[in-house]
């Protein structure tokens, strides 16, 4: 088989990328491992519920040309919902996100928070705070240290599974914005605040789940797709490459990847010791997606964050029945929590059952489930890629491996491919980003 351009990996990046290519007149195929397309963005529907394996999706952006773009594709199967969420602090639902909702924290904390942000920002502002060089130092100099240390380096500690000293902070500007300081003051005593105003309302499918996102994109594309083709092996081959299984290859003038770089350099030959270590030294996040089908209601929240390891093992807890009425049978309700671990970890030695278990039982002590007998249906998955960790060490090792692969004449688009923390409207605009600049 020849094509003009071989994508590997049919989740929402690479899908896109054929859909955009084709759109282009471009001849295209999408090689993808799994039976089915998606990656993080699948869903399963169970007995009358429906959940996204990879976490809670929604469906916002800053950026409107790509949030026109999946409403668009999504058409009349696209619902709109008012942000609603809470932070789960000292058994309080608190204003999302955390420095808007000071004046419902307890007194001390309060006290505590607003107190070291005024100390703190008189301090750099004098010039006697020295420049961050890492996370938890960013937190501090951005929120002082009682925000630091009552809410922002727990969560992040908790989502990241690694120490925050030990996390870069070059990727937080512009993800994690600068609360301007009369927003913390007006929050203090009571006055209301916003924060994250592009998420106030957000979109979600009426029916199928996130995975309706990339079904609606890859529709033109899908003869394009092949599923169940696990790429064991990428040659150079008269300009172009070959792409392998092991029993049928695809040769193609361009190869795009979007698959994990740890999936990709071993395709590879001859890779040099010092790309493989750096390639290996690049931490990521693996996720277990906890799924719980209720009889009844759930509290009126769209997704709640859980800092305290006290609490469980989740650091988000989602509430996809408040997303659309279509993902749950009438008269029920869904809750969807979320554990990152890495291999060797406690969560990664846990089964299956005991993970559920842990989760229904924390749920219930954290009053958000009335009672077990609510249970009616359960489940769970697990993604070994899920987030991106920006160590200390990550620029310098990812330049290696891009550099590797730009030499090879290999071209990396999306999350894990460009290894980079983007959401869902991220991987869309690489892709469109990359089909303009080389389509």
């Amino acid at each position: 088989m020849n094509v003009k351009s071989a994508v590997l990996g049919g989740g929402l990046t690479g899908i896109t990328l054929a859909r955009l290519l084709h759109e282009r007149g471009d001849d295209v195929t999408v090689l993808e491992r799994d039976e089915t397309i998606g990656g993080l963005c699948r869903s399963r529907a169970e007995a009358g519920f429906t959940f996204d394996i990879g976490g809670s999706h929604i469906i916002f952006s800053r950026d409107t040309e790509v949030l026109s773009f999946m409403l668009s594709v999504l058409g009349r199967n696209a619902d709109r919902r008012k942000r609603n969420t809470k932070i789960l602090y000292k058994e309080r639902y608190v204003k999302y996100p955390f420095e808007n909702g000071l004046y419902q924290l307890p007194d001390e904390d309060r006290f505590f928070c607003i107190n070291e942000f005024v100390k703190n920002l008189i301090a750099v502002e004098k010039g006697e705070v020295p420049p961050p060089a890492n996370f938890a130092e960013w937190i501090t100099y951005t929120f002082g240290r009682g925000i630091a240390g009552c809410y922002m380096v727990p969560y992040n500690e908790k989502i990241w599974n690694y120490p925050a000293d030990r996390m870069s902070h070059h990727w937080v500007e512009g993800r994690i914005p600068r609360p301007p300081v009369e927003d913390i003051i007006r929050s203090a005593i009571g006055i209301e605040t916003e924060g994250y105003v592009h998420q106030a309302v957000f979109s979600y499918p009426v029916t199928g789940g996130i995975e309706a996102l990339v079904r609606a994109i890859a529709e033109p594309v899908l003869p394009t797709v092949r599923t169940g083709f696990r790429v064991a092996s990428v040659r150079e081959e008269n300009g172009g490459f070959a792409a392998s299984d092991g029993i049928k290859t695809v040769h193609a003038d361009r190869l795009i990847s979007t698959i994990p770089l740890q999936n990709l350099l071993p395709c590879l030959l001859d890779v040099p010791a010092d790309v493989q270590a750096a390639c290996d030294a690049l931490r990521y996040n693996s996720l277990c997606s906890v799924f719980i089908g209720l009889s009844g209601e759930v509290p009126d929240i769209s997704w709640l964050y859980v800092p305290d390891k006290e609490t469980g093992l989740f650091n988000r807890i989602s509430f996809p029945s408040n997303y659309s009425t279509e993902v749950a049978p009438p008269g029920h309700s869904s809750i969807l929590a979320e554990i990152t671990y890495n291999d060797g970890d406690a969560v990664s030695e846990m089964t299956d059952a005991d993970i559920i278990e842990h989760t229904i039982g924390s749920l219930v002590a954290a009053g958000i489930i009335p009672s077990r007998d609510n249970v009616v249906y359960t489940g769970i998955a697990r993604q070994k890629f899920a987030y991106v960790v920006y160590d200390t060490d990550y620029l310098q090792n990812i330049e290696i491996v891009r550099e590797f692969c730009r030499e090879r004449g290999i071209d990396l688009v999306g999350r894990f491919a460009r290894f980079e923390y983007l959401n869902m409207d991220g991987c869309i605009r690489s892709a469109i980003d990359f089909v303009r600049a080389n389509g």
